[in-house]
């Protein structure tokens, strides 16, 4: 409670901070809820919004039902769910046209409003929305969300949620419904529905993409209006007539001097530009809306990886994202940056957000702070065509919503063969994995693809390996040169697969470490386990430090940032706790002399 007696709206903030708008209205917090065991709830019009079919509980949105935020606790299977809600719009969005927003529902989402269906979409980890003006009255309005999870599916995108009741070895606890937040925004009949912006440090200039909604009822000329600034200091201005619903211009920003070294972005100097774009009928602003970039470049020269045209070590650590109390949801904002600014106090400049797409915020927070991110998909498990459909349309729609984030250096598709497992010798498995790293240039030719993290790769712009072993002596003479390390096979995998062979890509250790060490009353496992602090810090530096000696590593990922339940082989316990003192593994994770 409040000092006015009310309950805080749970995870208040804007939930979209790489496209804002200043007008907008959050309906996190307390829904009327109800399992639905038997699936009924449709043929019984439950999405009419009558208060008898939510008689029985409440939820607290946008946490899961499985999660103790949530406010009910059940982790046991509940396949079919329903949210049911009410509220009133400002009097001052009449005449505005009404959307929708749900940052994300697992897995497959209906939305009524006053009992008219408004959106259906399919997908556990990616945001849609509904425009619902047309369903609305004057007054109070419901809506009314059916979530269907398909938790025995081992062919549905998923990552760590496990699809036996509990939870075990690398698996955990599921997350079904809304779990991200859910918000309404008033807008014109044409709007900017998105931008995609594209910087090019070698030019000094950046690319900006426009989708308009609503183009065909332009009432009249319509033009866009682009100011970018670098703190709060106007760089470049720019007007256009708006000629299509979609439409690409450049803009050539006339402040990089010294080569641009001073703002450019990097995990040591996270320099980020503003842009406020207006779009304006005749001489009224009719949308506008707040986004920012950072003037960075990713690219592979002559085999090594560089930053902003300068080779850079990447070190990784792997970041699951799950948090004791919400589960996939991170309890606030403040948690989501507490992670990012923990990961670079132990010496980290980036994360591997591992078999999740993580909450925007938490990548705005990477953007702020300086923390580079690889963003890798929630796999499935299993290979069918059925998987194919469903993962491709996700992977389309992550990239769509996360392509502007300076943060973000590499996409990642598939990790360690879920979703195709027989990928070594099933020519189809090989052309998926193949389609999504072409799918993904396509989309997207600024940023490196690695084909499937870990092992068994074909086309990839980064050798990428998972290797748990423990021994100093053997990693050092397993990275000892190219060759030794693509001819090994951790875990019994062979790096490369399909006639595929090494072409002098970077390569990297995108996962080793794993050592177990209990601080909690957790219960679990590691791949290595140490009796005591000091017996800890000293496999740390046994498995690290060959990361740096090796002459061919280009960078690494440590295993992990946080135990996640029974998984105890994080550098923090999971409630975020240093198992050793932080500037410990900072010195080793930075290969600092002792």
């Amino acid at each position: 409670m409040n000092e006015a007696g009310h309950t805080p709206v749970p995870r208040p903030e804007y939930p979209r901070p790489q496209f804002v708008r200043k007008a907008w209205q959050s309906l996190n917090g307390e829904w009327d809820f109800s399992f639905d065991d038997e699936r009924t709830g449709e043929a019984e019009r439950w999405f009419t919004g009558e208060t008898g079919a939510f008689s029985d509980r409440t939820i607290q949105v946008p946490f899961a039902f499985q999660s103790r935020l949530s406010g009910i606790a059940d982790p046991s299977f509940h396949d079919v769910v329903w949210y049911r809600r009410t509220f009133e719009l400002p009097a001052d969005w009449n005449g505005k046209r009404i959307v929708l927003h749900f940052g994300a529902v697992d897995y497959l989402a209906k939305v009524w409003i006053n009992g008219q269906l408004a959106a259906v979409h399919e997908g556990g980890h990616t945001p849609f929305q509904a425009e619902i003006t047309a369903s609305l009255v004057h007054g109070s309005n419901t809506v009314v969300v059916r979530a269907e999870d398909f938790s025995r599916d081992v062919t549905l995108p998923r990552g760590k949620q496990y699809w036996l009741e509990k939870s075990a070895s690398i698996f955990y606890t599921r997350t079904t419904g809304i779990w991200q937040s859910v918000w309404l925004e008033p807008l014109s009949d044409v709007y900017l529905a998105k931008t995609l912006i594209t910087p090019d440090i070698d030019r000094n200039e950046v690319g900006i993409q426009t989708f308009l909604n609503g183009y065909e009822h332009t009432p009249g000329q319509l033009k866009l209006r682009v100011r970018i600034s670098f703190d709060k200091e106007g760089i470049a201005e720019d007007e256009y007539a708006v000629g299509g619903a979609e439409q690409q211009r450049t803009i050539g920003l006339g402040d990089f001097t010294d080569h641009g070294l001073g703002r450019l972005w990097s995990p040591e100097h996270p320099n980020l530009y503003d842009v406020q774009f207006q779009l304006v009928c005749g001489e009224t602003v009719i949308d506008e809306a707040a986004a920012y970039f950072g003037m960075r470049k990713i690219s592979v020269e002559n085999g090594k990886l560089c930053l902003n045209n300068r080779p850079y070590y990447q070190r990784l650590v792997l970041d699951q994202g799950y948090f004791p109390d919400g589960i996939l949801t991170a309890p606030s904002d403040g948690d989501l940056r507490r992670d990012a600014e923990l990961a670079k106090e132990m010496g980290f400049n980036g994360v591997r957000k591992h078999q999740k797409t993580e909450d925007p915020r938490f990548l705005y927070w990477c953007d702020k702070l300086g923390l580079l991110v690889w963003s890798e998909a929630a796999n499935a498990y299993e290979f069918s065509e059925r998987y194919i459909r469903r993962f491709t349309r996700e992977w389309l729609e992550i990239m769509e919503r996360d392509y502007n984030h300076p943060c973000i250096v590499a996409w990642v598709p598939i990790n360690e063969s879920w979703g195709i497992p027989n990928v070594q010798i099933d020519v189809r498995q090989q052309q998926h994995g193949l389609a999504m790293y072409h799918l993904t240039k396509s989309l997207d030719g600024t940023r490196p693809v690695v084909y499937n993290d870990g092992w068994e790769h074909m086309t990839t712009d980064l050798v990428t390996i998972h290797d748990y072993e423990s021994r100093r002596e053997v990693l050092e003479q397993r990275y000892a040169s190219a060759e030794s390390a693509v001819n090994a096979m951790p875990a019994n995998r062979r790096i490369f697969v399909g006639g595929a062979s090494y072409q002098g890509q970077p390569l990297l250790v995108s996962e080793f470490g794993g050592i177990a060490f209990k601080k909690s009353e957790w219960e679990g496992w590691g791949y290595s386990g140490a009796e005591s602090g000091e017996d800890f810090v000293s496999r740390l530096r046994a498995v690290v430090g060959p990361m740096f000696t090796s002459p061919v590593i280009q960078g690494y990922c440590y295993t992990q940032l946080t135990d996640v339940e029974q998984e105890i082989n994080g550098l923090l316990t999971y409630d975020r706790k240093p198992k050793v003192p932080l500037t410990v593994i900072r010195s080793i994770m930075m290969n600092e002399p002792v």
